[in-house]
């Protein structure tokens, strides 16, 4: 394990030094505060105050030096400090992604980070995908269909990059792909929800802002640590919540089970109302930076719901049939068996993670609500447990948090900063960023799902 060097530790206590109570917080000067305002808001995202995800997420980080990932950039950047609220997840998260672009494996390190789009292993490949090898180019297919459209994916699309002649992929070799594009969509989920902002440039100065929809530039986000936007109304919310989450687990002690046939049809039911979940309309469709056009075949090509009106939707993936800890883990455990442990542990540790706490109260079992969220995005790519009851759902996610779920999931570029602001108005900034853990992993797990039971059916 690497230990923190003098310059990175330096560099975190200059990100604390900006949060009240801070390492050298001594109360800047009036010039120095003038300073930071011409530049806009100081901090790792356009979403959250910067005094709280500093405060809580830097010191974190600061007791959690040692990770091997943080250490190989040299440097802490926005994406760990927001992270970083949830240091547990954190270090399971670095170390999966330390792996994947990092340490030995099937692909070479530069194949690795051109998959990841993040820079070449050959200058000639950066200027676009028909410019890199015709093995990199026969991902292109695959990489869309995983990123909006996983249920898609064939048993024919594996065959196709898996056949035997020139340019043909292992099958080791081809997990490790599916794994770090699984990675990078769902990051990419992550990083739109939690509004994080691109690092500044070297020099210190910030970088270009993502520009803000007209209605939304004159509603700077709260800098209450509990968000309390919605006030009194809103608290009474968090009670409501509270106990239906209290009724539903009671429930389940009693063992009031509900028949098959009303669980199907309460998924079906989720699954149809979903298709009235979208964003705002009045929300433009961002196009591609031009700098990744040459990268991307089919730009126009994006999610389309599961369930269509007028359209035969696909056959529902039952969980049961092909679950990750009975099918998944075992086949990239046997392929890639690095990569199948730490992912155990990052879906653990993502669907697992609690504090006990709701907003302003403690001692809180929150199981039942963390479950809702990950069937609920499981749901959108059309994946049902014949266990669960989707009726909690309803009873559990506002729409106004199942229209910020589905647009991080789904459309993660449309994400606003007023659709985070909407939802859980009482809640805690790091509760906020709790929720886009679990949308991170639940996404990647659903994508991963679909492209392993393919791969598992060419195998058979």
């Amino acid at each position: 394990m690497i230990v923190a060097d003098s310059e990175c530790r330096a560099e975190l206590k200059d990100y604390l030094r900006f949060a009240p109570g801070g390492v050298g917080d001594s109360g800047p000067g009036e010039e120095q505060r003038e300073s930071r305002a011409r530049r806009g808001p100081r901090g790792p995202s356009a979403f959250i105050p910067v005094e709280e995800v500093l405060r809580e997420g830097a010191e974190s980080l600061e007791q959690h030096l040692g990770l091997e990932a943080l250490m190989s950039s040299g440097r802490v950047d926005n994406l760990a400090v927001v992270m970083g609220l949830h240091p547990d997840y954190f270090t399971s998260f670095w170390r999966l992604h330390y792996l994947l672009l990092h340490t030995d494996g099937p692909l070479a390190s530069s194949w690795r980070h051109y998959i990841a789009i993040m820079t070449g292993g050959d200058p000639e490949w950066l200027l676009g995908l028909h410019r890199a090898p015709e093995k990199l180019r026969k991902l292109s297919e695959i990489n869309k269909l995983l990123a909006h459209r996983p249920w898609l994916i064939t048993k024919e699309h594996i065959q196709a990059l898996l056949k035997t002649g020139e340019h043909t992929w292992s099958l080791a070799e081809l997990i490790q792909a599916l794994v770090l594009l699984t990675h990078c969509h769902s990051l990419s989920s992550f990083v739109f929800g939690c509004g994080i902002l691109p690092e500044g440039d070297a020099d210190g100065s910030p970088a270009p802002q993502a520009p803000t929809p007209p209605s939304e530039q004159s509603s700077p986000p709260s800098r209450d640590p509990l968000n309390n936007s919605g006030g009194f109304e809103s608290a009474r919310d968090v009670e409501a919540l509270m106990e239906r989450m209290q009724q539903l687990q009671e429930s389940l002690l009693r063992d009031e089970g509900t028949s098959q046939e009303e669980m199907e049809s309460r998924f079906e039911l989720e699954k149809s109302e979903s298709l009235l979940v979208t964003p705002s309309a009045d929300i433009l469709e961002p196009s591609p930076h031009p700098d990744m056009l040459c990268f991307v075949e089919d730009p126009t090509f994006g999610y389309e719901d599961f369930t269509r009106r007028g359209a035969q939707a696909p056959p529902t993936f039952r969980a049961q049939d092909y679950t990750w800890e009975d099918h998944g883990y075992s086949l990239i455990q046997r392929l890639y068996p690095e990569g199948g442990q730490l992912l155990d542990e990052k879906f653990q540790a993502a669907y697992s993670l609690t504090y006990n706490t709701i907003a302003m109260h403690s001692g809180v079992d929150t199981s039942v609500l963390r479950r809702a969220i990950w069937n609920y995005i499981h749901c959108v790519f059309g994946i049902r447990y014949d266990d669960y009851d989707y009726g909690e759902v309803n009873q559990l996610l506002e729409r106004n948090l199942k229209v910020y779920i589905k647009t991080v999931a789904c459309y993660p570029e449309k994400t606003t900063r007023r659709m985070y602001n909407l939802f859980w108005r009482h809640f805690r900034h790091s509760e906020k960023v709790h929720v886009n853990l679990l949308l991170l992993e639940a996404r990647m797990q659903a994508a991963l799902l679909y492209a392993l039971r393919a791969i598992t059916r060419y195998m058979t």
